[in-house]
């Protein structure tokens, strides 16, 4: 943050790289909304994640950010931190031209999620994106047309190989963007509460897996093994339901998956 302020004040021409650092963290953050922390902050992080925030930042408005987000940082999925390490002397020699995929392109896959996230908010409305929030099979057409949103945000045809590559699949990818519809992920888990004969813990814990879906769309049997879902019970799903429910639960999410990849 203090690079990118003495790049404004020093008109230094490194400040687009440090923006896009600044943004691929803020993206990151925002991935991460089912944190209260985060949540509170979710105004400013999507502002920072876009590019119009930054057309007339001011050494202040980056003050007032840093202190606002320095705390949250820490919070970001380890596997969504990119960290080089080296250990080596320099040693000066002929000019060499190196690239760095893992490094450039991860920054430019973050800024692009941003983007492609914010089209597909306001094309809400469209039919292929609509089944896809709906946990409907997907066509040929509909993935053709997921594509063409995704050209229509900016993305390249490497960026969007890559995003297919890194998510297993177009529906995977988008999915993750626009979550999955809340009453459709409601009503996939409605029999394990229906009824009066279900505990306050199986309902919360239902709650948790329903918000879950809701924010990243899909969503691996094994999270339901780590917090907040251990939170319930230190056993998981098994320490709140019975074994045969634990398995139809895994069924779901495995079915709500495979929608999404097809």
């Amino acid at each position: 943050m203090l690079r990118t302020q003495l790049a404004i004040l020093q008109a230094k021409t490194d400040f687009k790289s440090l923006r896009e650092k600044i943004q691929a963290i803020a993206s990151a953050l925002e991935e991460q909304e089912a944190i209260p922390a985060i949540k509170t902050q979710m105004v400013l992080i999507q502002a920072i994640a876009g590019d119009e925030w930054w057309e007339d930042v001011t050494v202040a408005m980056l003050e007032v950010m840093r202190k606002k987000l320095r705390a949250l940082v820490k919070l970001i999925e380890k596997a969504k931190k990119i960290v080089v390490y080296t250990d080596f002397k320099d040693e000066l020699g002929d000019e060499t031209p190196i690239d760095l995929p893992q490094v450039g392109t991860g920054m430019d896959l973050a800024k692009f999620r941003e983007k492609a996230r914010q089209f597909l908010r306001a094309h809400d409305s469209h039919l292929s994106l609509q089944r896809l929030r709906r946990n409907q099979p997907l066509t040929p057409s509909d993935l053709t047309e997921l594509e063409h949103m995704l050209i229509e945000a900016g993305g390249s045809t490497e960026l969007i190989n890559l995003a297919k590559e890194q998510s297993q699949g177009l529906g995977m990818f988008i999915r993750s963007l626009v979550g999955l519809d809340r009453e459709t992920a409601t009503l996939a888990f409605s029999e394990f509460i229906s009824g009066t004969t279900a505990t306050p813990n199986q309902i919360e814990f239902i709650d948790l897996v329903v918000q879950y879906l809701t924010e990243n769309g899909v969503m691996e049997p094994d999270r339901l093994y780590e917090s907040p879902f251990t939170d319930i019970n230190p056993q998981g799903p098994e320490g709140v339901f019975p074994s045969a429910k634990v398995d139809q639960m895994v069924q779901v999410l495995i079915d709500i998956r495979q929608r999404a990849a097809a």
